[in-house]
């Protein structure tokens, strides 16, 4: 595993303290499946996945609300004779209501467990390496919800416990029931709330950090323009982020961006997640991509080299209020919504 991992150039790195070892850089896999326009071609997209481990890049990130289902459907094809290479994370709590508009959170034991079981089936495996609460359900103690991922490592059908979006008063909670692995979080340059009070969070406890849309949604990539070419359907045609007057706020600082990554010699996507990557040796962000190509250059910015001089420079740029608009339409919970209640006031099972 190290050997395969070190000639291609992505290190390896611990995540968080319980022994789950993952590559440097992680693949999220959701816009194969789900929310940025028409699902892609199965072929193309276990064609990708393939590579990705092959290449070194061997954390994988679903879960089974992208679809729903689909996604992990897609990633336990793509595993089939590459299982014991891969670190393979998943999610539960969230689903559609009826309406199929409205995300329903659920965080209660029977719940938890029969998530587990499908995404196991789905998956086609044994054991899931890092399971996560997606979203936090605010009407269910954590201690609850923990009590029960708890049990499902006592039963050997998950081996690390994560959250996502999760306040720190509800990672303390959490990781006082069983030790939490990861916290998955949005984090990017143009994220930056959760430096406050997570974070350190995260690293007095040991817990490891995931920053997902660490190019921010795309953003990064190919800055204002990329929205003209977003797909009907595609959510993020949507996001305040990317509307008029925010938007073109948001492209003045892309430029200032690109000034900095044409004087580095790589990409603005690289800049930006090189910029994540050298947040500390407990972070391993997991940009998402459906093209080889651009999953090759995500890997490259492992080996962009940032100095003090340049993080400041760029930190300076992406200052709390440097960009405008909500990262999230109104109706996402984020970590901002996530307390639960205490534990003394739960009545259920």
């Amino acid at each position: 595993m190290h050997t395969m991992a070190a000639a291609t150039g992505v290190r390896r790195m611990k995540l968080g303290c319980q022994g789950l070892e993952v590559s440097a850089q992680g693949l999220g896999c959701m816009g194969m499946s789900a929310f940025y326009g028409k699902p892609k071609p199965e072929p193309d997209m276990i064609a990708l996945i393939q590579h990705a481990v092959e290449s070194g890049v061997t954390f994988l990130d679903t879960s089974d609300f992208y679809g729903p289902f689909t996604n992990e459907i897609l990633i336990g094809k793509a595993l089939k004779g590459i299982r014991h290479k891969v670190e393979l994370a998943t999610k539960f709590a969230i689903s559609w209501a009826a309406d199929g508009v409205t995300p329903v959170i659920r965080g209660d034991p029977a719940y938890v467990r029969a998530c587990c079981e499908a995404s196991l089936k789905r998956l086609d495996i044994d054991c899931i390496d890092l399971y996560y609460q997606h979203r936090v359900d605010i009407s269910v103690p954590i201690e609850v919800t923990v009590g029960e991922l708890k049990k499902l490592v006592e039963e050997g059908k998950i081996k690390y416990i994560g959250l996502s979006e999760a306040s720190a008063s509800t990672i303390r909670r959490a990781h006082a029931v069983h030790p939490i692995t990861a916290v998955q979080l949005e984090w990017s340059l143009w994220t930056r709330d959760i430096e406050e009070d997570i974070v350190p969070t995260c690293r007095e406890l040991g817990i490891g950090i995931v920053p997902y849309s660490p190019l921010g949604r795309g953003f990064f990539t190919s800055g204002p323009k990329f929205v003209d070419n977003l797909e009907e359907g595609d959510s993020r045609r949507y996001a305040e982020r990317f509307q008029g007057e925010n938007l073109e706020h948001n492209a003045r600082v892309f430029e200032r961006i690109t000034e900095i990554a044409t004087r580095k010699g790589c990409t603005p996507s690289q800049l930006a997640l090189a910029w994540v990557q050298h947040q500390g040796s407990d972070v391993c962000p997991i940009p998402g991509t459906t093209k080889i190509e651009n999953f090759k250059q995500n890997v490259a910015a492992l080996s962009v080299k940032l100095t003090p001089e340049d993080m400041a420079e760029l930190e300076s740029l992406a200052a709390a209020d440097a960009f405008k608009g909500d990262r999230y339409l109104g109706t996402v919970l984020t970590y901002k919504d996530s307390e639960t209640p205490p534990l003394d006031s739960w009545k259920g099972e």
